[in-house]
């Protein structure tokens, strides 16, 4: 058996900083407190403080802005080096991993979605329709995304919409790049996305995981034309 070790006092001031940050008292996009506040508050010395809140950025949920000060960024370490290990896959690695959360998500949301969740889908396809009528590709990117984020939330499973956010980007990306408007596609072939929602408000699961899969083919197909 190894000796028990004493904690450091910089990892005591990084897991307080932590719990600041997860708890919600420190909300993202909020300027934390001074290093001179941060001392005086807990108590210790400012190399402490200074390396702790050094050790919080390299993590990634904060993010020091020179002459502004430091500021929340995220609030989940685990989300942040999910990103981070997205931010570097390609677009079949990351439809490879949609295939098996994208039929999850519909399957869970088929089951378990509220009216909420089906006039937030709803609104999200409209705009995402708009988006395709102006050619717009950033907002059909936005609008794309935002949908398939919302049948993670209509699954009301918290651990799926947690990993879904961290694909945030990803799927952002891999939208734009091989969206029906950026490869000049037919935008009037039958988008399986209506299907979806169709699905998920008949509660229709062997339809929805159907759905879900289409379009993942559609997809798919982008990258190979």
């Amino acid at each position: 058996m190894e000796p028990i070790r004493r904690k450091s006092l910089v990892d005591t001031v990084v897991d307080r900083l932590n719990t600041e940050i997860a708890s919600g008292a420190w909300p993202i996009g909020t300027r934390i407190p001074t290093e001179a506040e941060l001392t005086e508050r807990l108590g210790v010395s400012r190399p402490s403080v200074r390396e702790a809140v050094r050790s919080v950025v390299q993590l990634g949920l904060l993010e020091t802005r020179q002459g502004d000060g430091t500021y929340v960024v995220a609030s989940d370490a685990t989300e942040v080096a999910l990103r981070r290990t997205l931010g570097g896959a390609d677009s079949r690695e990351v439809l490879t991993v949609r295939r098996a959360l994208d039929v999850l998500a519909a399957r869970e949301a088929a089951v378990h979605r509220s009216e909420a969740d089906l006039a937030a889908l709803k609104a999200e396809l409209a705009l995402r329709r708009q988006a395709i009528s102006r050619n717009d590709v950033d907002a059909f990117a936005n609008h794309d995304v935002a949908f398939h984020v919302g049948v993670a939330q209509a699954s009301h499973n918290r651990l799926l919409v947690g990993i879904y956010a961290s694909f945030d980007g990803s799927l952002r990306q891999s939208v734009a790049h091989n969206s029906c408007l950026s490869n000049n596609a037919d935008p009037s072939v039958v988008d399986l996305h209506e299907a979806l929602l169709h699905a998920i408000v008949a509660r229709d699961v062997d339809a929805a995981t159907a759905a879900a899969l289409g379009v993942l083919d559609q997809t798919e197909q982008s990258l190979h034309d």
